[in-house]
């Protein structure tokens, strides 16, 4: 699971390439399109799978697939437009808050003691990523309408899609979800993509196109499939509450390639802000550590 959300890190060096000559809804179509193809193979052999599927998995599939998929993966690529690319990645850090609240309402996992204050020490940190040490006033237009909130946006999208598909793997098999995940956004990014209204750049001649369908293909199956399957087969054995602390991984991945690639280098404000929400993260996760071997002492004695 860590390699996987590992792999995702790698994103954004193929993504930036591709939005100069696409828009952020036809790359995720495209990219969609290729998954497809890949997965269509699984998911016919796995067909027999699909005769389990309740009206509440299919409630679950469409939160991973148009929700975790597409729509996150669209503000995703979004706020990579704002050219503060470690911020977009650092609010991925958010995740796993999404995910533990939304694993507590879905799967009925026990939130961590003093969660409350752990979040706004959580959201102090999101202050810090976003705003730096300044003051909100005369920055919260871009704040709340554009690359922060859509990066949120996608962090809460992803956190949920994680505890959707922790919930569907009690019935369907990871290369069934992970299938069922890309086929089922496909109809969602065509209508968006057509409401866009933006035409296909198809001007680059075949020099340039023959580097935009590399880098697609790349983008595609390395942070896109491969991930995906490495993922959900670590989800399989792992509580949705941990599996987003491995997804950390992601965004420290990124701001390396951000460094290495296009020189972009972490502020103070972004490393303290980083620090306090990881505190959060490693303070929760010690708590469900403690709190397992205790469970199990008396699951024995029961």
């Amino acid at each position: 699971m860590l390699l996987g959300a590992a792999l995702w890190g790698v994103d954004p060096l193929f993504r930036i390439i591709l939005l100069k000559s696409m828009t952020s809804s036809q790359i995720v179509l495209l990219e969609h399109a290729v998954l497809f193809l890949a997965a269509a193979p699984v998911l016919w052999k796995r067909r027999s799978e699909l005769k389990a599927i309740r009206l509440r998995h299919l409630g679950a599939l469409l939160a991973v697939s148009w929700g975790g998929s597409a729509i996150a993966t669209i503000l995703f690529t979004k706020a990579l437009v704002s050219g503060d690319l470690n911020m977009v990645l650092l609010l991925q850090k958010l995740q796993p808050l999404f995910a533990i609240g939304l694993a507590a309402l879905v799967l009925k996992e026990r939130l961590p003691r003093n969660f409350g204050p752990l979040l706004l020490v959580a959201l102090g940190g999101t202050y810090l990523l976003t705003f730096g040490w300044t003051l909100p006033f005369g920055h919260a237009g871009s704040f709340i309408g554009w690359s922060s909130l859509m990066a949120l946006g996608a962090a809460a999208l992803w956190g949920g899609s994680t505890v959707m598909g922790r919930y569907l793997l009690g019935t369907l098999q990871y290369e069934t979800v992970t299938s069922l995940r890309f086929a089922m956004a496909l109809p969602l990014l065509f209508v968006l993509a057509q409401m866009e209204g933006q035409p296909w750049q198809l001007d680059n001649g075949y020099g340039g196109w023959t580097l935009v369908a590399l880098n697609l293909l790349l983008q595609a199956l390395l942070p896109g499939l491969l991930s995906m399957l490495l993922y959900y087969k670590g989800l399989e054995s792992t509580k949705a509450s941990y599996a987003t602390l491995a997804e950390l991984s992601f965004p420290m991945t990124g701001v390396l390639i951000n460094w290495v690639v296009y020189k972009q280098i972490i502020t103070p404000a972004q490393l303290i802000g980083f620090t306090l929400i990881w505190v959060v993260l490693f303070m929760i996760s010690n708590q469900r550590t403690q709190q397992e071997p205790a469970a199990k002492v008396q699951t024995k004695a029961a």
